[in-house]
């Protein structure tokens, strides 16, 4: 690292500074903490006085810096944490983590790609690298800050925006899975600093000014053979008797077993009955579950069949078969491969009929795309599509975190890609035909649910943007 290198300043001038600008370290802290789930295993690079460290409560937390006084004072103040002198272009300790967390650290590097290349000895599949950085529009205001006696002096530092980075992180054999900014007022203002910060920093078009920068990656899919996973496709069905047959005879082979599970959710004609007699017929060719709901609306019936299911991969196919099964096997190529860990359905690429799509409907699912994008700080272009997929190790993981957003979704799409954002999964648009229903009416209401689903948006933009 350059700066350390040729800059190590006292334990208690890192004190200073950290306390005159505590404001703007604990907006990281909280940052980091809303990805960083406790209990984890953590290394952090650039782990100065470890106090980024010891917020994210790890269970095994692991540092590395250059600065040797800054260790001792950092295993001084947080004994539980295994600290190491060095740097993350040559070595990093040893081991396997869950969380890699880089504060401002990208900036210090002399060989940044090597550093990120570095990365990869210490990361699992599933591990996620939070890299926190400057927006660049900021280094003049910082090195006025600087020349004030507001900020630490540095020596000259690497100044690299979104760009810079993805590309650097992509050769590095990493992939970006989300990105964001935030913190427009990076010094305590009593009233003013708080309310910027929580309600207009996040805003379109303001939150390009903001100070802080992030993004989230994790090490590139090795080539799997998807054929080496089980699957288990969820469809729930309401007042759908005519399609439930063909939902059978329609399903294509999905890697080393298939599982078909049916969630009967109220209907008024006989869909339960037909269940039933097609579990019965094609029981011996098929692995067929069938269930009823006790609760009420798809998204109770997609949490019971994600329980009632065995497979690795877990998909939803709505029963009106709007979306094809035949068109299952590119979702499960997507996340059995590892490519991406969601994949979601996306009805917008290919034509659509006005009969399967009206123009209203179609302007309806780009504004909630847009605004699910700009939730999750990633784009997703048909947020609506009932078709999604993951795999059953990550769903565990989004279900063990659900209490943090709360039985909020009667949909079940929602809950998957706010869980998924916050686990800072990689999700991914998988163009799908979309077709009318060849039977029976949708049991959709626009407006009412329209309404409940900008409802759920302005909760969840509490819980993510304006947290």
């Amino acid at each position: 690292m350059r700066a350390l290198n040729q800059y190590l300043p006292s334990v208690d001038k890192i004190l200073s500074w950290h306390k005159k600008n505590y404001y703007y370290y604990k907006d990281i802290e909280r940052l980091c903490r809303f990805y960083v789930s406790p209990g984890a295993r953590v290394l952090e690079v650039g782990v100065g006085l470890g106090y980024l460290l010891g917020s994210v409560q790890p269970s095994l937390g692991t540092g590395i810096d250059l600065n040797p006084q800054a260790i001792a004072a950092a295993q001084s103040r947080f004994p539980e944490l295994d600290l190491f002198i060095g740097n993350g272009e040559e070595s990093l300790p040893k081991g396997e983590f869950d969380y890699i967390l880089l504060a401002n650290t990208a900036s210090q590097f002399t060989n940044i790609q090597k550093a990120f290349q570095n990365l990869l000895q210490a990361t699992t599949p599933e591990t996620r690298i939070i890299l926190i950085y400057h927006n660049p529009a900021w280094e003049l205001i910082l090195r006025f800050a600087t020349l004030i006696g507001q900020r630490m002096p540095m020596p000259p530092l690497n100044w690299l925006n979104r760009e810079d980075l993805t590309n650097l992180i992509n050769l590095a054999g990493l992939d970006v899975v989300a990105t964001g900014k935030r913190l427009l007022i990076p010094k305590r203002i009593p009233l003013l600093s708080g309310l910027v910060n929580r309600y207009i920093a996040p805003l379109p078009w303001l939150n390009s000014l903001c100070l802080t920068e992030y993004l989230i990656a994790r090490p590139q899919a090795s080539p799997s053979h998807p054929r080496h996973h089980t699957c288990s496709v969820i469809i729930p069905a309401r007042n759908e008797a005519g399609n439930i047959e063909s939902c059978v005879t329609r399903m294509p082979k999905l890697g080393t077993h298939t599982e078909i599970i049916f969630i009967e959710g109220h209907s008024s004609d006989n869909t339960w009955s037909e269940i039933q007699r097609v579990q019965a017929e094609y029981g011996q060719a098929w692995d067929i579950k069938i269930a009823q709901q006790t609760g009420k609306g798809k998204g109770d019936a997609v949490r019971l069949g994600f329980d009632l299911a065995s497979g690795d991969v877990l998909m939803i196919l709505d029963a009106d078969l709007t979306v094809q099964p035949e068109d299952l096997v590119q979702f499960y190529d997507a996340v059995a491969s590892g490519r991406c860990e969601m994949a979601n359905g996306c009805r917008l690429i290919y034509p659509v009929s006005p009969q399967a799509m009206p123009w209203l409907n179609r302007m309806a699912n780009r504004f909630f795309a847009w605004l699910l994008s700009y939730l999750l700080n990633t784009r997703i272009k048909d947020s609506l599509c009932g078709t999604k997929v993951i795999s059953r190790k990550n769903y565990q993981r989004l279900a063990a975190n659900r209490v943090y957003f709360g039985d909020f979704d009667p949909f079940g799409d929602f809950d998957l890609l706010f869980g998924a954002a916050k686990l800072g999964l990689k999700i991914q648009d998988i163009p799908v035909r979309y077709f009318p229903r060849s039977y029976g009416s949708s049991n959709i209401q626009h407006v009412k649910e329209g309404l409940v689903l900008l409802k759920m948006c302005l909760y969840a933009a509490q819980k993510i943007k304006f947290a």
